[in-house]
């Protein structure tokens, strides 16, 4: 069983004077991304590696959601192929990842998570990942260049806005 756990990137600023790449996380973003750390970590998350786009916005989000997990920076990499990935892109790092890793943490950008999501759960007909939303796949294989093929069931998919979530973080 392999788990993958999909992050979009935390709400970033919108100064147009500054490179989409190295857009920093707005204030809101700050908030947010600590605290799906803290959710990701109350439903036993214990991704082994966090794979993060090379955007400052993704970078950001990844320090400060593994931060809150507990996660070192030994167990953090960045992949410069997620940057703005299509599923196809995606699901090509994922297939490259080491099989020893059963829980991977990979944060990313839209439009490609929310395509990637509706390709592997159909029936959860995403219509937009939020930004700091969270989908956690159990994939049916042992090998990560297999579970793109392989069973995938939803784990659970969270957001900030979560209804049901809002005030349960400590």
């Amino acid at each position: 069983m392999k788990q993958l756990i999909l992050l979009r990137h935390s709400k970033s600023s919108r100064d147009e004077d500054v490179a989409d790449v190295d857009r920093p996380l707005a204030p809101r973003g700050q908030r947010d991304a600590p605290r799906m750390g803290k959710r990701l970590k109350a439903r036993h998350a214990q991704p082994e590696l966090i794979l993060a786009s090379h955007a400052a916005r993704a970078q950001r989000t990844a320090e400060l959601v593994a931060s809150a997990l507990g996660v070192g920076l030994k167990q953090r990499r960045t992949d410069k192929r997620l940057y703005l990935a299509s599923p196809d892109a995606i699901l090509s790092v994922v297939a490259a990842q080491d099989d020893a890793c059963a829980c991977l943490l990979l944060i990313g950008h839209n439009p490609g998570l929310t395509e990637l999501v509706n390709r592997l759960l159909p029936d959860l007909a995403l219509d937009n990942l939020p930004t700091s939303g969270v989908v956690a796949i159990d994939f049916a294989t042992t090998r990560w260049k297999d579970a793109a093929a392989a069973r995938a069931k939803l784990a659970y998919y969270d957001y900030p806005k979560n209804p049901a979530q809002l005030g349960a973080e400590s």
